[in-house]
């Protein structure tokens, strides 16, 4: 999910202002737990206020409640892959993320998994977030399908984010029935799950998946998860669609709905221009299709479409300060798209599915 086109019509003069001047002063209060309120100019203390903090971050960007959690999420989350799990890449990570806290970007996800046996990403977020993380709400997510190993992987993550509590604890790419009846047989990772819950180590948890949905809909009809992390964009119909069963079933159940997958790692975009087919054979993305074509949509009618879903916010991993700048940027003039408008980008994206769905396509 790496955005990678120019923004079109992405906002006036005086919002590309506030992005790079205006939120910083926001921010700077939210880290020092102070902030001064617009309308009296009085001082007041985020940590006894956690309204405050929240009003600062509405001010910035579009929230959205989370679900049942308690929480509204700013529509723009910034994901842990792209620049975030690169290994020895703190400097660029640590921009990334402080530029995200000043712009008003408040959930921040990640996984064990990601940045590989270091798990960089965790790494780099448990720096940057030192200071602001009552502010923030900060998800990751366990690989693991038995109890022990994955309350071994919380331990380690707790350890990288440096924290004492998860906000939400994940069960990571849950795609097939085989993945549902270890997590919850005897020993399984639910164990765990609701273990660490009932412990307070973590707050609140969640299920993600990227593959099929019919894994994802027997999970959250066996047990009770407060969010769930899907993968949809605009070609979703077209191959093992989320949104026809699935995404209504977490809008029923009332949970926090992350979406994923949003650009596509770029494959759904106008702009992407394909690597050679023979570096596509070696990716993680070639696995599920090899294109020689680019995608049909900007970057702003992606996004748009899926923020006009019923979702609480979406993820995309950046590449740059730039990037996370720009995603901020569609965020804050986001309008949802009717019905004709959405059913008109999906007709434009149905010769590019394929690409734009490789993560449904991918060999298990």
């Amino acid at each position: 999910m790496k955005p990678n086109d120019t923004v079109q019509d992405a906002g006036n003069q005086n919002r590309r202002d506030f992005l790079k001047s205006g939120a910083a002063s926001i921010a700077a209060g939210l880290s020092a737990g102070v902030i001064v309120s617009p309308a009296s100019g009085e001082v007041m203390s985020t940590d006894r206020n956690p309204a405050v903090a929240a009003k600062a971050v509405q001010d910035m960007m579009p929230t959205r409640n989370l679900g049942k959690t308690g929480f509204r999420a700013g529509i723009f989350g910034l994901g842990g892959q792209g620049a975030l799990e690169k290994a020895n890449n703190e400097s660029l990570a640590l921009q990334m993320i402080q530029r995200a806290l000043e712009l008003g970007v408040n959930y921040f996800d990640t996984s064990a998994i990601y940045g590989g046996h270091d798990r960089w990403s965790e790494r780099y977020l448990g720096k940057a977030l030192k200071g602001n993380r009552d502010q923030v709400v900060i998800a990751t997510k366990t690989k693991e399908r038995t109890r022990d190993a994955a309350l071994k992987n919380l331990d380690e993550s707790l350890k990288l984010l440096d924290t004492d509590h998860i906000d939400i604890w994940q069960l990571h790419d849950v795609g097939i029935q085989e993945d549902v009846d270890q997590i919850f047989g005897k020993g399984g990772a639910i164990e765990a799950l609701v273990q660490a819950r009932d412990q307070k180590i973590v707050r609140h948890l969640g299920v993600t998946g990227r593959f099929r949905p019919e894994a994802l809909i027997e999970s959250i009809r066996r047990f009770p998860f407060d969010t769930i992390l899907m993968a949809v964009n605009a070609a979703d119909k077209y191959y093992y669609s989320f949104a026809k069963e699935l995404l209504p079933l977490a809008v029923e159940k009332q949970m926090g709905i992350i979406g994923m997958k949003v650009m596509a790692r770029g494959r759904i975009l106008s702009s992407w221009t394909p690597p050679p087919v023979d570096q596509q054979k070696h990716s993680w993305e070639g696995r599920g299709a090899i294109t020689t074509t680019p995608g049909t949509l900007t970057k702003r009618e992606t996004f748009f479409y899926t923020l006009s879903l019923p979702i609480s916010t979406a993820i995309i991993g950046c590449d740059s300060v730039e990037q996370v700048e720009e995603c901020v940027e569609l965020a804050r003039s986001f309008t949802p798209l009717n019905q004709a408008q959405m059913a008109a980008l999906e007709a434009r994206v149905e010769p590019v599915a394929k690409q734009a769905l490789f993560f449904r396509l991918m060999p298990r």
